[in-house]
């Protein structure tokens, strides 16, 4: 009956293990994912950081769209998108509805054009210079743009990557954790054989070689369940953005995956060696105590 329970809680242990360290597995691959791709999805955001030039009034589409061409030229500038008033008044009525359109007895929207930049160029100092050289055109009336959005973007990614190393940390001990009372529970089943084991002369290494190919065969399966939930959501992230979803690579991903298969069987494998190293010299009192 003691055995049979201790069987169970050594199971019930070794799930709970496997399933911990799986979740922590699971964020190493996401912030390597994120690593090693980190360029290309700063790029991405920046490449999609919109700069709009709004026209005077009595500009008329003509002039707009010669300007565009001239601004399209410009280094720094990837793509031009001509927004005219009819679209912009579109969109107007479509964020704000038509009633509050009709209180303006001329089109409130202007023409204007939507200008994206190289990645390079999307920063506080160049943005001012490519504001400024478009703004000295006598047919634009402003130049608006929020750097502000680049500089939350940051900060967040920032405070995005600090919450995640607490939360690999913490998680990281907790599946130390898991893993020290998991090898306890098995040492406390096989304290006998243990124990003469040691009495006829077996080495430390030698009795805790199992417990070591148990460790890294925990650690396997808990990594192939990490990569089977980070694969899924990237499933998902293709779905609902199929544009970020081409940013990754399948020779990061592949690499993503070896980091964690190798970061599985090492963490199971140190605690392991870690826990048997200190128990395993105990005399018989003291393993019965344990």
């Amino acid at each position: 009956m003691a055995r049979s329970t201790i069987r169970r809680r050594l199971v019930s242990a070794w799930i709970s293990t496997v399933i911990s360290l799986s979740l922590v597995l699971l964020l190493v691959g996401v912030g390597t994912l994120l690593l090693v791709n980190a360029r290309a999805v700063s790029n991405y955001f920046k490449e999609n950081f919109q700069v709009s030039i709004l026209f005077k009034e009595y500009v008329t589409e003509e002039e707009a769209m010669q300007y565009e061409s001239q601004v399209a030229v410009i280094p720094g500038v990837r793509s031009t998108h001509f927004v005219s008033r009819e679209q912009g008044m579109e969109e107007m009525s479509n964020m704000l509805g038509q009633d509050f359109l009709d209180v303006f007895e001329a089109a409130p929207v202007p023409i204007s054009i939507d200008v994206t930049l190289s990645a390079d160029y999307v920063s506080s100092d160049s943005l001012a210079v490519v504001s400024s050289a478009l703004a000295e055109s006598p047919l634009v009336e402003e130049v608006v743009y929020q750097t502000s959005l680049v500089d939350a973007l940051n900060q967040n990614l920032r405070r995005i990557s600090l919450a995640l190393a607490v939360c690999v940390v913490v998680l990281l001990f907790i599946s130390f954790v898991l893993i020290a009372n998991t090898v306890r529970l098995d040492l406390f089943s096989r304290r006998f054989s243990i124990h003469t084991m040691s009495l006829v002369g077996a080495t430390k290494a030698y009795i805790r070689a199992p417990f070591l190919g148990r460790g890294a065969l925990q650690g396997l399966f808990a990594a192939m369940l990490a990569i089977l939930m980070l694969v899924g959501g990237l499933y998902a992230v293709r779905n609902s953005f199929p544009h970020l979803f081409q940013l990754f690579s399948m020779e990061s991903l592949l690499q993503v995956m070896v980091v964690m298969l190798l970061s599985g069987v090492f963490i199971c494998m140190a605690s392991t060696f870690v826990v048997v190293g200190r128990l395993v010299g105990y005399n018989r009192d003291q393993l019965y105590a344990s």
